[in-house]
């Protein structure tokens, strides 16, 4: 069909995300499910993860790039840096967390555990973060930060790591903060989510 754009019914790619696994909230199932009092469609326990650096659809993020930098650094130089970068990455060990709070999350209908974590959970966090920085120092792009903050890939909606699981769906758009009581939190070690979607370095 003339005019039609081949890759327009392209399903986009996975996302790509740094983060840990949740191999345990509280001291029984019960613990867990017992916070669908408070939130819709409570997730599956065994699926549950904190993300520690959201990467996203690499064909998006590439197009933020070019978009970025006027076309000087083309996607397929500039992801498979970012993938080896990835893949490059320390791993994490896994640690103990808390939760005492449900807060909303990213002003839309999610509800989170908004986690406890230990400081290297915090340096391991901002070491990905200014990792990711020098990365695109070295691919060429200017004005970093502003790049961060503004990519729809990358989609970050504060400079600040706030550590949460998402876990349901708020029941209102404006659902408040909610005290709830103290759950252990259990994650595994660090692990890169649809690593086998990265490109070949």
């Amino acid at each position: 069909m003339t005019g039609s754009n081949p890759t327009a019914n392209t399903p986009p790619g996975p996302r790509i995300t740094v983060e840990v696994p949740v191999l345990r909230v509280g001291a029984a199932p019960s613990d867990y499910e017992g916070l669908n009092r408070f939130v819709d469609s409570l997730r599956k326990q065994q699926g549950l993860h904190m993300t520690l650096l959201h990467v996203g659809i690499l064909d998006e993020l590439g197009r933020d790039i070019v978009a970025w930098t006027k076309g000087l650094s083309p996607p397929e130089r500039v992801l498979p840096e970012i993938a080896s970068w990835l893949t490059e990455l320390p791993v994490m060990q896994g640690f103990l967390g808390k939760s005492d709070k449900l807060v909303p999350l990213g002003g839309g209908r999610l509800m989170g555990l908004e986690v406890d974590v230990p400081q290297e959970v915090h340096d391991y966090q901002a070491l990905l973060l200014r990792g990711l920085h020098v990365l695109l120092d070295d691919l060429g792009l200017d004005n970093i930060d502003d790049f961060i903050l503004s990519s729809a890939a990358l989609g970050y909606r504060s400079p600040r790591w706030l550590p949460h699981i998402a876990v349901g769906k708020a029941r209102t758009r404006h659902e408040p903060a909610v005290e709830i009581a103290p759950v252990a939190l259990e994650f595994g070690d660090s692990r890169i989510r649809n690593r086998e979607a990265l490109p070949l370095p």
